[in-house]
């Protein structure tokens, strides 16, 4: 027997049933009851399995759509393929939400939920013959009434860019709803331009009169959504002055445009890069939400109302495919430069000596393309030559977590010449070899001239939590000023008021104001003692001036613990190593005080190795000295600590050798031609593994510092994420240093997935710095946004691909609801068309917005009428008081292009 369902599949093999294989059932005879039959079929096991048990098996998610899903069926008839989808939402709630752009197309048009499509199986996707679009349908609505299903099911029709549809729904035993919608893609009537138009289109379904629409009242109930864009200027609309281009070029050596001020031009980002900006524009949603109009006089007056009148207003961004894309580095910023760096040091250690990579083998220098002489001229004059006094203040722009990184600080001298790095040349190594050839030369002129080394401080102690190349500048910067000022003939070996050893931290010229209020004329005291005299002489104490303890980077105590351990007596040898410096403040002491005893010096120096019994000394008056002098009750009773008494104690040793000398007789503790050379020959034979692994370190450092000097307003996420950001950095790099390239490889990799994570915090810092410019005057405008922003993004930080990836695309679309408080500063936004754009506009629609037409006009009619009058309402009571929307028609688009979907309920 043959089978009355495709979907059954069965297939008699036996020869009993053969003999029924050619009975013919006359209640299915025709191939199109056949076809009808197989819709049916399919219906009622979709009706049967449910949403939940659809999910299970075979249905898919719509992507571009929100909690929609499709099952399909295809069927065969009159030697014709087609397809029925079958179209559902998982939530229970049957309405429609209003103005949802990620409903699909029929879901906005006609306001329903689940429905059913079925096209044939072509090129089009759409049926081109009327006869066969209308008995297709009529097919599938008597399969849907013969299962008593209400879904409402569609049919694609004319062309498909018409994107047209007849459909058709059985709403019960009373109702039935028809659906058509068509499309005018080009030269929409004037009149079809104007509300007023749309109105009488909607009012010509079912008002059948041919007097003046506007003389008669038609209660009609409507919706309207008008959409806006902030304006986009293209270059013949930017203003530039006649000579912009000269002075532009001269000035900025590193942008690329002229006279067009940029969104960023004030960032601190802006030396190195432009940035795009991560919001393209935004779109803003004026919406009218249930008016009555009666006549097209009340329409052609709402068009001419302001959008500040709409009841709702929402505002997102139109975000760039930059911030959502993967993050590979293709987008030029810190990040992408960083990567290129990693790779220079991964090559780093082919070659022994820098100068292998300018001049070697073809291998290492071929592939790498150097910038002109002009280019690195003007990167020198930038570090060296045209620097201010801010930029050589860096104690303000470091992050609390910075100094955890191992690098320089953001405006030192290394640091800036590692940022420079990662633009010249494409951050190849031969062009840093090139560079750092070039920058050390212009070092060694700086000592040989005995010039200040720029962007480095000439005095201080070496901060020992900077690399080493920043150490030794820090020390060679020392080293040209204490040489400058000996060529000068000063004394180096004296120091300030506030460097001067004193008692209890008190300064010399606080003690002689305090003390005996005159001047002090010797040139070996810096001041006198308030109340401290002699043991011996019972003379007044004075403080000696003292050489500068000499600076030390990393290296040289790397090696004075080396020696110590060594000779295995750490204590002994430590005090053995200070020698020279106690040495030097005993003999000051001794010049200064020339009846001192090693006991006033401990006194002096080491306050807590005196052990006073009475600790009450009356100090010199300063009316009468002597007078006072006479009643001190002297020697005071105290006594050396322990440790000073002990038997040969190597201090009463130094101090009975050391020569009563005063500071500018001494040897200085730093010889500054010495210290000099030795940086210099440590920067010039340095290798390359070691400048690289140094470099990596601080230009991630410097780049995040950078960017950490954003203005963003009060972010907690980007607070939260740079603290994140910062300990990675710090974790990841700490072992770099002592890091082999050539065993472990995890290392590269790990600082890749580094430069991942820091392009994601340079996209976010990017977003909240174009958020914060644009909602100046409403900062919780812009901080709302950029949460939902962070909230979209979020699940992707931290990951090697972006919203790129198929399986996490999807639009951004919260959208923020403006109050109407905010509202002139959105408008503020819509900066009016100048004279240049007028001319190429030509406005056709109402509602302008600071002269700026909507890109986007939304408007669904509708008119209730209650069932009274129906044929089914006298035997129905309850019905007869129902109001049914009998017509509905929702129009989209612009003066270019026209949709319009209308439906219709009839009582059949």
């Amino acid at each position: 027997m043959t089978s009355t369902s495709n979907s059954k599949g069965i297939v008699e093999d036996d020869d009993e049933e053969e003999e029924f294989q050619h009975f013919d059932d006359f209640t299915v005879a025709s191939s199109w009851e056949r076809f009808i039959s197989e819709i049916e079929a399919v219906c009622r096991q979709w009706l049967a399995d449910g949403t939940k048990n659809l999910l299970v098996k075979d249905a898919l998610r719509m992507d571009s759509f929100k909690d929609l899903y499709k099952v399909k069926s295809e069927f065969k008839y009159a030697m014709k393929s087609y397809c029925m989808e079958y179209y559902f939402a998982i939530s229970n709630d049957g309405k429609v939400a209003e103005w949802d752009h990620t409903l699909h197309d029929l879901q906005l048009s006609f306001g329903v939920k689940e429905f059913v499509v079925i096209a044939p199986q072509s090129a089009s996707g759409v049926v081109l013959d009327a006869p066969e679009a209308s008995k297709l349908l009529s097919a599938v609505a008597i399969a849907l009434s013969n299962c008593s299903c209400l879904w409402p099911a569609f049919v694609p029709v004319h062309d498909p860019s018409r994107k047209a549809y007849i459909g058709i729904q059985n709403m019960g035993t009373v109702f039935t709803r028809r659906f058509e919608a068509d499309r005018i893609g080009s030269q929409v009537p004037i009149k079809l331009m104007h509300l007023e138009g749309l109105y009488e289109l909607f009012v010509s379904k079912f008002a059948y009169t041919t007097v003046d629409w506007s003389m008669h009242h038609f209660e009609v109930y409507f919706k309207m959504k008008l959409t806006y864009r902030t304006p986009v200027y293209d270059d013949e609309d930017e203003f530039q002055e006649p000579d912009a281009d000269i002075t532009g070029s001269s000035e900025n050596l590193e942008s690329g445009t002229h006279g067009k001020s940029q969104w960023d031009d004030d960032s601190p980002w802006s030396k190195w890069y432009s940035a795009e900006d991560p919001i393209k524009g935004f779109e803003l949603l004026a919406i009218w939400s249930e008016i009555t109009a009666e006549s097209s006089l009340d329409m052609a007056e709402l068009e001419n109302a302001s959008p500040l009148e709409a009841e709702k207003w929402l505002l997102y961004p139109c975000l760039s495919s930059n911030l959502v894309g993967i993050c590979d580095g293709s987008t030029i910023g810190f990040a992408s430069q960083l990567r290129l760096l990693i790779k220079a040091f991964e090559m780093s250690s082919e070659a022994k000596f820098i100068e292998d990579f300018v001049s070697g083998s073809e291998n290492l220098n071929s592939s790498a393309v150097v910038p002109p002489p002009t280019v690195l001229d003007r990167v020198l004059k930038d570090l060296f030559h045209e620097v201010t006094e801010a930029q050589a203040d860096f104690s303000q722009v470091e992050h609390e977590s910075s100094r955890s990184i191992k690098g320089a600080q953001p405006e030192s001298l290394f640091a800036q010449f590692c940022l420079h790095a990662l633009w010249f040349g494409n951050c190849s190594m031969r062009a840093i070899a090139v560079l750092w050839i070039e920058f050390v030369r212009e070092v060694r002129w700086c000592w040989e001239e005995s010039q200040s080394l720029p962007r480095m401080p000439g005095n201080g102690t070496i901060d020992l939590s900077t690399c080493l190349i920043n150490q030794k500048l820090h020390m060679l910067a020392v080293c040209i000023d204490k040489k400058r000022r000996e060529a000068e003939g000063q004394n180096i070996g004296t120091s300030d008021s506030e460097n001067l050893q004193t008692p209890m931290n008190f300064s010399a010229s606080h003690e002689v104001s305090k003390g005996f209020g005159r001047k002090n004329e010797r040139n070996d005291s810096a001041g006198v003692a308030e109340s401290m005299m002699l043991l011996k002489s019972c003379k007044t104490m004075h403080f000696p001036m003292t050489q500068d303890p000499p600076p030390m980077t990393e290296d040289m105590h790397e090696e004075r613990l080396q020696a110590a351990e060594a000779l295995g007596d750490s204590f002994s040898f430590s005090a053995q190593l200070e020698k020279d410096i106690l040495a030097s403040d005993m003999s000051a002491f001794k010049a200064a005080n020339q009846d001192a005893v090693f006991e006033d010096f401990i006194r002096w120096h080491s306050p807590r190795d005196w052990e006073n019994d009475d600790s009450h000394e009356i100090g010199v008056s300063q009316t009468n000295p002597m007078e006072e002098v006479s009643e001190v009750k002297w020697p005071p009773r105290g006594r050396l600590s322990e440790r000073m008494s002990g038997n040969g104690n190597s201090w009463r040793k130094i101090w009975n050798e050391a020569p009563p000398l005063p500071v500018s007789e001494q040897k200085p503790l730093l010889d500054p031609n010495r210290e000099g050379e030795k940086v210099l020959h440590y920067l010039e034979t340095l290798k390359p593994q070691q400048l690289l692994e140094q470099m990596v370190c601080t230009a991630f450092r410097a780049a995040a510092d950078t960017l950490n000097q954003t203005p963003v307003g009060q972010l907690k996420q980007i607070t939260t994420k740079t603290r994140q950001l910062y300990a990675t950095m710090a974790s990841m790099l700490k072992y770099l240093q002592s890091y082999n390239i050539m065993s472990d490889s995890d290392v590269i990799d790990d600082l890749r997935r580094l430069c991942t994570t820091f392009e994601h915090i340079e996209k976010l810092i990017l977003l909240a710095a174009s958020l914060h410019r644009k909602f100046v005057q409403s900062p919780h405008l812009g901080e709302a946004i950029f949460s939902d922003c962070y909230d979209y993004y979020l699940p992707n930080m931290g990951t090697g691909s972006g919203l790129g990836d198929n399986n996490t695309k999807k639009e951004f679309d919260k959208k923020q609801r403006v109050s109407s408080r905010d509202r002139n500063v959105i408008v503020g936004m819509f900066t009016p068309p100048t004279a240049n754009q007028s001319w190429r506009k030509v406005l056709s629609m109402g509602n302008l917005l600071n002269g700026h037409e909507p890109i986007l006009r939304e408007i669904v009619f509708s008119k209730n009428d209650r069932v009274s009058e129906s044929y089914y309402a006298s035997t129905n009571p309850k019905l007869s008081r129902q109001d049914v929307e009998t017509y509905r028609m929702y129009v989209c688009g612009t003066s270019n292009d026209l949709r319009v979907a209308l439906a219709v309920t009839s009582f059949d």
